[in-house]
């Protein structure tokens, strides 16, 4: 590789026409370091076996309870309205002692704030459910 130094004598007039790969050979030997530096760090990590999961559907039984709550916030046992937080808590905690206990499934309208289904799952907490469940639609791949 040779490189034309500016002041040569004779060489004023003459433009320099060869490319200067110096700065590209320099970035290229960077990048070569980075990426054998990185991949190391990135493949290795702790042999662990992960759970599976999978999505089965519900299997609705009698002794199942459905909660629903709509976008106002009231509060639906199976079908019936649910005044008050205390009446919901009397229902939860008068099935709750039951053998088996059954689960109890929240079915949440799509605009309802999530303090109302948090209200539901805490008074099911204080109740002494063991299981709760979320009921959802499956994604059919449709924008909303």
């Amino acid at each position: 590789m040779s490189m034309s130094i500016a002041g040569e004598p004779g060489d004023d007039d003459k433009a320099i026409s060869e490319i200067n790969v110096t700065p590209l050979v320099d970035v290229m030997l960077v990048l070569l370091i980075i990426f054998l530096i990185t991949i190391p760090v990135i493949t290795q990590s702790v042999k662990v076996e992960l759970p599976k999961a999978a999505n089965i559907p519900t299997q609705t039984k009698p002794e199942n309870i459905n909660i629903a709550v709509d976008r106002e916030g009231n509060v639906y046992w199976n079908t019936m309205l649910v005044p008050t937080q205390d009446l919901l808590l009397t229902r939860i905690k008068s099935v709750a002692v039951m053998d088996p206990q059954p689960e109890i499934h929240v079915r949440g309208d799509r605009g309802t704030a999530y303090e109302h289904i948090g209200r539901v799952i805490v008074l099911a907490q204080r109740g002494g459910i063991q299981k709760i469940g979320f009921i959802t639609e499956p994604d059919r791949g449709l924008a909303r």
